[in-house]
This record gives C-alpha cells, structure tokens and sequence, in this order.
C-alpha cells in the first residue's frame, strides 16, 4: 500500500515566494518559481518537502597532472535531483562559474525540463570548476577521466546519464563513455549522450536544442497571430544552441537581425547573413571583428525593438536591472535560466509572452533520451524520423502547457511548472515512500 504523503499543514513553513535573498541565486530563483506552482497545485506538504530536496548531491576533488608536470587539483560536483520517472539524465560544463547551488539549480530544471515533454528521465546535472580555454586536450582529457571515476558510482544506463552542457562536447563524452567502459569492462554505448555518430550518437543530436527552439518560436507565433516570415529576432549567444536556432528560423523566413557572444554584439536592421556568420566564427572561434553590422554590447542587444528575443548564452542575464527596457513581443529561452525569477513579474505586466527554458530548450534533453533508447535497442534511426519525432513531441508539449496556462490564467513558464511537477508528485504517489 502507497506511503500517504500529506502531513499537517502546521507543521511546514513555505519560504516567502516573493522574497528574493539573491536574485541572481540560480536555486533560490528556481525554488521560487516551484513554490509557486506547488501553491497553486495545492501540493500536500509531505510531498512538497520531498520534492524540494535533491536525492544525491556529490563534490569531490579532481587531482590532474598537467602537462608542465605539476598537480592541479579542481572542484567536481554531481547532483541527482529527483529519479523518480526514471535514470536521471544532465549535462556536464567546465566552467570558472560552476557551484554547487548552480548544479542543483540546473539539476532541479533537468527534472522539471524531462516531465514537461513526458520523458522517462529524472533530472541531474554536473559540473567541474576549471577554465577549459587555458588547458590543452591531454588536460582535459586526463580532467574528464579522473571526474568521471570520481562520480562513477552513480553512472549508468539505468541510474544517471550525462550529456554535454557549457564547454563540453562530443569528445568530452566519448572520454566519459571509455571510462566508464574500461571500469564495467566492456562497453556501455548508453551510459552517455551527445556522443559522436561513429559510437552511438544520435543523428541530430548537435541541432536539436536550436530546432527545439525553433519548433515552439514557430508555435508561439501561430498562437500570437504573427506571420513567421518577416518576424524580427535577436540571438543572445552564437555558440551551438544560437547559431543553430538562428540558422532555422532564417530558413523559416525569419529575419536576424541580431547576434552576439562574449565578445559583444552584431546589429543589422536589415538582416545578418547567418550562414555568413557561422562560416566567420568557425574559423575564428568567435565573433570578435566581425563587421557586416554596427557592433553594440550584448546589454544593448537584449533591449532591442524585435519580434523574438532568444537568449542562448548563460544564467541571469534578464533580471529587474533591465526588464523594464525589453521590447521584444516574444522570449524564447535557449539557455537555462536566462531570467531571473523577480524579472518575471516585469516580463508579465509588460505582456511579453515568454516560452520558459524548461520548455524552450527541452529539443537537446529530448533527442537525448532518443539516443539513448537507440543505443539501447541497437536500432539507429534517419536524421528525417529524430526530425519528426522531436517536432511531435515539442508541438505537444507546447500545447499541453498553452492549455494549461489558459485553464488556469498563469504565465507560460507557472504553467510548464504546474505540469511537470503535477508529473513527478502523480509517479511519487504512485510509489509512495520505501520505509
């Protein structure tokens, strides 16, 4: 018989959802937004405190020898949020900015992101503090490696599956997949995604977080009533996620009008070629000298007059500091927590239709989760049917949260949070808790 997980209302405190110690804390602002939909989902409070607590937080230190013969040792972190609809499933960065609250943060999206679009994933997420761009490939190599043996207790096809994320690609996986391997002693092809094609990497993989957003831009304009052709958009960040959904939406008829990266931002009212501008920094790494459009800074950019704004760069670069100054009609969320959870309330009373990043940039999770059930099954499928698949299931779940939102007239982004964690509680009580 199922453990009831209602408690007496007495005996739990919610924090103040509209209280903000640190706006640009990324677990505080994701707790808020939980709190909020836990309200209005009249959550029982036994089920409440499960659900904000992470299953599994790991730190351990990395000792790596350099290539100049000395020992560096950095900070690895590994957080398994909730697991209950199945293995977790997130990405690994290297990055100076990683912390602990950062992976939780991102652990607790994972979550959210895989029962937002029906994924059997439950959600982690890792991280290694470490500025990638000053080691060379044997470094990181030997990084990835001894991280990997470090949290390889709790890898694996069925218990936690990693992914690329900030500073990770490809070959980061392929070492996390060996590794795993060597110690199993033979080879786990699911264990990893985002891996290259030649080792069990899915077809479509490296596009499918930018057609993702693609797909539910697409969406949110039909739903507004706006014509795709001739809309204006803005892209927050040209690495992987940005240039990709740039590329599509162009071929859509869309028209950028502008880019950006670390190195500032391109404007072109009339249009920036795209393909011009993957070809440039693919050969120099970034868009630094780029001059087919006036050069403004990447504040600037987010406060431009377009259609469609599309962050796809890191955390908290929409906060109540420059809410205010947003025109854009729509926001595609490409990064996770692009937005701070006090800009929300800006965004709404200005009547900015936001598809939320657990929704938005869900294509990546979701074709991950085909891979996996490709290397899985030992049946790989066209580069056509990944396509198809992940434009059902993203137009669903687009749909499933608009109808969700209307029902009950909240926002985009409470309602994707109502749904997912209606999800995760209804598997909870399904279960009940192992005593």
């Amino acid at each position: 018989m199922a453990t009831d997980l209602r408690l007496p209302t007495d005996r739990i405190v919610r924090p103040d959802k509209d209280r903000f110690l640190n706006e640009e804390n990324p677990f505080e602002a994701m707790m808020s937004r939980f709190d909020k939909a836990a309200d209005l989902l009249d959550l029982e409070p036994g089920l409440y405190k499960v659900l904000r607590h992470p299953e599994k937080t790991i730190t351990i230190s990395v000792p790596v020898l350099l290539d100049n013969g000395e020992v560096e040792v950095y900070t690895g972190h590994r957080v398994l949020y909730n697991t209950s609809r199945g293995p977790a499933k997130g990405g690994i960065r290297f990055d100076m900015n990683v912390s602990l609250d950062e992976v939780k943060a991102l652990a607790a999206w994972m979550t959210w992101k895989c029962a937002v679009v029906n994924l059997p994933f439950g959600g982690s997420k890792g991280g290694v503090v470490c500025d990638p761009l000053k080691m060379s490939v044997g470094e990181l190599e030997r990084l990835t490696r001894r991280y990997t043996a470090g949290i390889i207790a709790t890898l694996g096809p069925d218990s936690d599956v990693p992914a690329p994320d900030v500073n990770t690609n490809e070959r980061v996986m392929a070492w996390v997949m060996d590794t795993y391997s060597m110690h199993v002693r033979h080879t786990v092809t699911a264990v990893v995604t985002g891996k290259p094609v030649e080792m069990g990497g899915s077809l479509g993989r490296r596009e499918a977080t930018g057609r993702g957003c693609m797909i539910v831009t697409k969406e949110a304009l039909a739903h507004l009533g706006m014509n795709v052709r001739g809309t204006t958009v803005a892209v927050q960040g040209f690495g992987n996620v940005g240039s990709v959904a740039s590329q599509l939406l162009h071929r859509e008829g869309c028209k950028i009008v502008a880019i950006s990266d670390r190195t500032g931002a391109v404007h072109n009212a009339n249009g920036i070629d795209v393909e011009d501008a993957v070809a440039y920094v693919k050969e120099r790494r970034s868009l630094d000298g780029y001059a087919k459009g006036e050069r403004i800074t990447n504040e600037e950019m987010l406060t431009l007059d377009v259609d469609v704004l599309l962050p796809a760069a890191l955390e908290n670069v929409i906060t109540t500091k420059n809410a205010g100054k947003i025109r854009a009609k729509i926001i595609c969320e490409g990064a996770n927590g692009p937005t701070t959870a006090a800009a929300d309330t800006v965004l709404e009373e200005k009547g900015i239709f936001v598809i939320p990043d657990i929704l938005a940039n869900a294509g990546g999770v979701t074709v991950s989760y085909f891979e996996w059930v490709q290397d899985r099954g030992g049946y790989f499928w066209t580069e056509d049917t990944v396509n198809d698949r992940l434009r059902d299931i993203m137009t669903r779940s687009f749909k499933d949260v608009l109808d969700l939102a209307r029902q009950h007239k909240v926002n985009m982004r409470t309602a994707a949070y109502m749904l997912s964690i209606s999800r995760v509680a209804t598997v909870h009580r399904l279960r009940g808790i192992y005593a």
